[in-house]
């Protein structure tokens, strides 16, 4: 994903060669990338940011769509329904194309300890101040969830 090319013009050039691909699959899902960021445009219009969201933003949106995919997934497949597990899993794998690389659980460990030590937290009541740090520059490469569990217990040592 190293190209400087911000997120929404990646997702609508991949949209459009969808389109011209026929690939059923890939368009439909990309489009439901694309009217979920109008969405959160709009939102973030009626606050005054006339740019819309940011690629962060659209990061942890990406994140979301994610999680969401995950779990429909899951109930598929705990339901008896393959084929529409497998049609989750095939836009888990269109959505990922345009999120960085996740980091490793070592990786993740270290940049919580670098920030609780640089941040000064020394309590759970610091945690939100953490996590806000996590979202804004690692959004989409850290599972908010699992983050959430490390800084707890770096806090609570």
């Amino acid at each position: 994903m190293g190209q400087s090319m911000a997120l929404r013009d990646q997702i609508s050039s991949h949209t459009k060669l969808a389109m011209k691909s026929k690939d059923k699959v890939r368009l439909s899902t990309l489009r439901l990338v694309s009217a979920a960021i109008k969405d959160r445009d709009i939102a973030a219009r009626s606050e005054d940011r006339c740019g819309g969201i940011d690629d962060g933003e659209i990061l942890s949106l990406l994140a979301k769509m994610l999680k969401q995919r995950e779990e429909s997934a899951k109930t598929y497949e705990d339901n008896g329904r393959p084929e529409l597990a497998a049609r989750e899993h095939e836009e888990m794998d269109i959505i990922r194309e345009f999120m960085p690389t996740p980091l490793s659980d070592a990786e993740v460990q270290d940049i919580i300890k670098e920030i609780v030590d640089t941040s000064g937290a020394t309590c759970l009541k610091d945690m939100g101040k953490i996590m806000g740090v996590l979202k804004t520059d690692y959004a989409g490469r850290i599972d908010m969830g699992k983050a959430g569990k490390v800084v707890k217990a770096h806090l609570c040592s």
